[in-house]
């Protein structure tokens, strides 16, 4: 690594490292972050390789290296995005089968079950819920994580959602402002364009942010999204019309406000990573989020560029000290709360999530109460990348075979008859209008095959299939499926 010139003005990195939450590998904190906080970074941001230990120990050091009490934030939403359940799929259901439910008590239940499980590891800054509402021709990077298609419907979730997170004692984060749901493409990949008029926005998108910030969000998340009459081409979380104008302004938010991950390619790819960093700030954003990928060297790169923006004069150091003293104020809070919670105790809700999921289940056409031995098969779709590759299915209660409809190995209809020859046949899809082809192909041969659909359930299956609709692939929904198909 290069060596790295300090600061000539120390207050200047100090201000840089009071609104930064860069990642680091692993589950023991590196020297150079836990010098970091000891000199006022104001926290980090998790990703699942850090939470693969003894995560409890990991968070405890970081706060005896810390002056004062550090954001330790985590993507953590139930559903088919954890990172806490990484490596075993989420027991509880996500946003879209508590939209099917539409319960909002149980919704909050559910989101105060998940931070129970975030303060036993330390964990105080869930970057959740997804306020996005869903268009069905729309983002497939948000697909099961919004509560639905219907803007009341996601608003009054979203409250819900936020309500269960903070009286629990995790700050929530609402994402991604002005809304990802009606998105075509991948934030992490491209540059997204919100689809309509400003009236579109303000009648189908906003309502639920509105939602969020009435039920005292700590923190909300501007999506890299481009709306042209707003942002002209440039992404809402570098837009000062959007972080200043519209979420400060118009809607009155006066919390902190966190940035998606300034490495994804639309808010890096056309200014890199430094720079992306001082235009966030530039617009309003409070506290830089980094993601998985980016290293102490690039921590450094962003630091010097902050302060060299200042020093330049395109950065005002007021507006540092602005976003500062937001977190240094949720800092506070966050210590309070803590102390609150650690002293009330919080019990443990898998059985909540499960009780969701089976709530949560659809089910049409003469589905069986029981299979025996049957030939189960999981397509597996393309890589959501705010998900990951989790681990999704039925592996935990029957033998299953996984096909990539993608990867052109000759798994296909044919193939897939044979192998279920004289056993009951069970398709297991993650929204099947991403393998129709295949999946029609086999109804087609099979019209008895039951369709379970794991994913947003777009598709309407032929009249007299036996299918079930989870409304998502978390492990809770998979056993709920299981369950109904006399598997568990």
């Amino acid at each position: 690594m290069t060596a790295l010139t300090p600061f000539a003005d120390p207050s200047l990195g100090a201000l840089a490292d009071a609104i930064l939450i860069p990642p680091f590998p692993g589950t023991t904190a590196p020297r150079w972050f836990l010098s970091a906080l000891e000199r006022g970074l104001a926290g980090v941001t998790f990703f699942g390789s850090n939470v693969t230990g003894d995560t409890a120990a990991l968070t405890a050091s970081l706060r005896d290296a810390a002056p004062v009490e550090p954001v330790i934030a985590i993507d953590e939403e139930g559903g088919d995005v954890t990172r806490v359940a990484y490596s075993s799929g989420s027991p509880y259901p996500g946003n879209l089968a508590l939209g099917a439910v539409d319960d909002p008590a149980l919704t909050s239940a559910v989101y105060a079950a998940i931070v129970a499980d975030l303060r036993r590891l330390g964990i105080n800054v869930d970057l959740a819920p997804c306020a996005d509402v869903l268009s069905l021709d729309g983002s497939a990077v948000v697909a099961t994580r919004s509560f639905g298609t219907d803007t009341a419907l996601v608003a009054r979730h979203v409250a819900a959602a936020v309500t269960g997170l903070q009286s629990a004692g995790v700050v929530a984060c609402a994402k991604h402002f002005p809304g990802h749901g009606s998105t075509i493409g991948d934030s992490h990949l491209m540059l997204p364009v919100v689809r309509g008029t400003m009236d579109d926005l303000r009648a189908r998108d906003l309502p639920p942010f509105m939602a969020a910030i009435d039920a005292g969000t700590g923190a909300l998340m501007p999506g890299h999204l481009v709306v042209p009459s707003l942002t002209g081409d440039m992404p809402a979380s570098l837009s000062p019309a959007a972080v200043t104008g519209m979420l400060r302004g118009e809607l009155g938010f006066d919390g902190v406000v966190i940035s998606d991950g300034l490495e994804m390619k639309a808010a890096s790819a056309v200014f890199g990573i430094p720079e992306a960093c001082v235009l966030a700030v530039t617009a309003g954003v409070d506290l830089l989020c980094l993601g998985r990928d980016t290293d102490e060297e690039m921590y450094h790169a962003v630091r010097a560029a902050i302060a060299d923006a200042v020093t330049a004069g395109r950065l005002p150091a007021g507006r540092l000290e602005e976003a500062a003293a937001r977190i240094g104020a949720l800092r506070a809070r966050i210590a309070a709360a803590r102390a609150e919670s650690e002293a009330a105790g919080h019990a443990a809700g898998e059985e909540t999530g499960l009780a969701a999921a089976r709530r949560a289940l659809r089910r049409s056409g003469p589905v069986p109460a029981a299979l025996a031995d049957p030939f189960i098969v999981e397509l597996e779709p393309e890589e959501n990348m705010a998900a990951g590759r989790f681990v999704w299915g039925f592996d935990a209660w029957a033998a299953t075979a996984r096909v990539d409809p993608a990867a052109g190995d000759g798994a296909g209809a044919g193939t897939i008859l044979a192998a279920a020859a004289g056993r009951p046949l069970v398709l297991a899809v993650r929204d099947a209008r991403t393998a129709l082809t295949l999946v029609e192909s086999v109804l087609a041969a099979r019209p008895g095959t039951v369709v379970v659909e794991m994913g947003v359930p777009a598709w309407t299956p032929p009249p007299g299939t036996p299918y079930l609709a989870t409304y998502g692939a978390s492990r809770a929904c998979a056993q709920a499926a299981a369950e109904a198909l006399g598997l568990a």
